[in-house]
């Protein structure tokens, strides 16, 4: 994976994690059917302002060596093959190979 992607990546998920509260505000006050109509809209609105990044929709989970999508392990935070080769080399605690 190319470096700017991987780039892209990490400032997507430090957007999210640093714009969540005031898009679960907003998200609060727009669902709200008890307040205004205008006051809802005002709400949507500064939703759309949002920077694209910004949205926990667009970030997959990824390995953190790889960066790959797919295969992903999420108990590891590893694609399959990083997770095979790292049990294999005795570097995941509390991982073995089966034998049956």
């Amino acid at each position: 994976m190319p470096l700017a992607n991987r780039l892209r990546d990490r400032i997507a998920r430090f957007l999210i994690a640093h714009n969540e509260p005031q898009r679960e505000a907003l998200k609060l006050v727009f669902k709200d059917r008890s307040l205004p109509l205008m006051v809802r809209l005002k709400a949507q609105l500064e939703l759309q302002k949002f920077p694209r990044y910004t949205r926990p929709v667009g970030v997959h989970n990824k390995c953190t060596e790889s960066f790959k999508t797919r295969g992903y392990i999420s108990e590891f935070k590893l694609s399959k093959i990083v997770f095979r080769e790292k049990a294999l080399a005795g570097e995941l605690p509390g991982v073995r190979k089966s034998t049956w």
